[in-house]
């Protein structure tokens, strides 16, 4: 396949006392006042989204054969993609991002990653938001970092950032001051415990299936071994509904950001998209996952009103899942996957992709789609170019190893 180059076209398980018990995805959110008038949302998707299956390349001749049931058809198809360009689409679940595309108001960038080439959500998520190339040797994030270089502004308060939930997550870690308050009238669940069980059995197919399932809700007829592991099973009787929680969170985000004085830059972190069993295709658990996301993303347009001309909201995930569809019809921890910038402030309508192709001798080790563009690019883009950061600053202090992730151009209307 002819490469394309930039063309138009944590976890939520809880254990105790020996039994673990699941818990809905719970979103959270972050906010931060800034001097500009522009507004920023960065949604974090954490457990690793298949990029394959939200962006199908469906016009790469490998693709259909490797990921098999989960493949999403081609446009026009049943259950097919929605077009973007003659070799993606998005998920049919994405309809509000498909209007955002046709409106010019999304960026598409598949093939993409953080530095991180590793399989440990823990490692990988620490990546996404420290902003470095290393898991550890930072106890701040990109964000504050960046936070900290926006220009000076009137805010009411002394502190820069307001994160509504119990821990601020490393993304917005700083020394630019955060206001902490949790959306939820009850203490959430240790998440990281969540990507150290995922760490711990991602060796073992069978295992790291039957963690997935507890987490999504979709367990497998039973058989022998299912009735050993009954005890994660049956905790998905008192797992929380929890489908519209994005939704909700995304709402309140936009009735902050429009409140007199309100925050101007807003994180929102969603759990659930560690696929490993019963992923689904056109329908089935991803599918569910991509429909919250696709509706809260169009609560949150609503919600703005007049405000979303103004806005950029970035989607990004820790990183992509296998190209093969596995023994259990999921996908394990991976490589590449896809990234989403939209919002009215977003010269988008565009995919931007350095395709490598979907061949044996084209993926990461045999196994990954293989990454041809660092996340910190479009990072950079966005802070540079709509939060005013300057690009010196970009290169020195928010992203101070990226020299060979130079920021993309033209993602911002002027």
């Amino acid at each position: 396949m002819k490469p394309i180059r930039r063309r138009l076209t944590r976890r939520g398980f809880l254990a105790a006392a020996g039994t673990m018990t699941t818990a809905a995805a719970f979103p959270r959110l972050l906010f931060a006042a800034t001097a500009s008038s522009a507004r920023l949302v960065v949604v974090v998707l954490r457990g690793a989204l298949d990029g394959l299956a939200a962006v199908p390349p469906y016009g790469d001749r490998d693709y259909a054969d490797l990921h098999r049931e989960l493949a999403i058809a081609a446009p026009g198809a049943a259950d097919g993609a929605l077009p973007l360009d003659d070799t993606f689409g998005l998920h049919p679940a994405l309809e509000f991002l498909h209007e955002r595309f046709v409106a010019r108001e999304l960026v598409v960038f598949h093939a993409v990653a953080s530095p991180y080439r590793d399989r440990s959500h823990f490692d990988g998520q620490n990546v996404l938001e420290n902003g470095l190339a290393q898991p550890l040797g930072s106890a701040d994030g990109w964000l504050n970092r960046g936070l900290a270089a926006m220009p000076e502004g009137s805010a009411r308060r002394a502190e820069r950032a307001v994160a509504i939930s119990q821990n601020v997550p490393l993304i917005l870690r700083g020394d630019a001051a955060v206001w902490s308050k949790s959306p939820l009238p009850t203490p959430e669940v240790d998440e990281d415990l969540l990507a150290r069980l995922a760490d711990l059995y991602s060796g073992d197919e069978w295992f790291s299936a039957r963690l997935s399932e507890a987490v999504q809700g979709e367990p497998r007829p039973t058989d022998g071994r299912d009735q050993a592991a009954s005890p994660v099973m049956t905790a998905q009787a008192v797992r929380p509904a929890g489908g519209d929680r994005f939704g909700s969170a995304a709402r309140l985000a936009a009735t902050l950001m429009r409140g007199e004085g309100g925050p101007e830059v807003a994180v929102i972190e969603a759990t659930g998209w560690d696929t490993h069993a019963n992923q689904g295709g056109s329908k089935g658990t991803l599918a569910q996952r991509l429909l919250g996301l696709d509706n809260g993303l169009r609560s949150l347009a609503d919600g703005l009103g007049p405000l979303w001309a103004q806005t950029a909201v970035l989607v990004v995930t820790e990183f992509g899942r296998t190209a093969a569809m596995n023994g259990t019809r999921g996908t394990d921890h991976g490589t590449g996957t896809c990234a989403w910038l939209v919002g009215g402030a977003v010269r988008g309508g565009r995919v931007i992709a350095d395709w490598p192709g979907l061949g044996r001798h084209a993926l990461a080790e045999y196994r990954d789609l293989r990454p041809t563009l660092d996340l910190r690019s479009v990072f950079k883009a966005v802070l540079g170019d709509h939060m005013r950061v300057a690009t010196a600053t970009l290169a020195t202090r928010v992203f101070p190893d990226s020299n060979g992730a130079r920021p993309l151009q033209g993602l911002i209307r002027a």
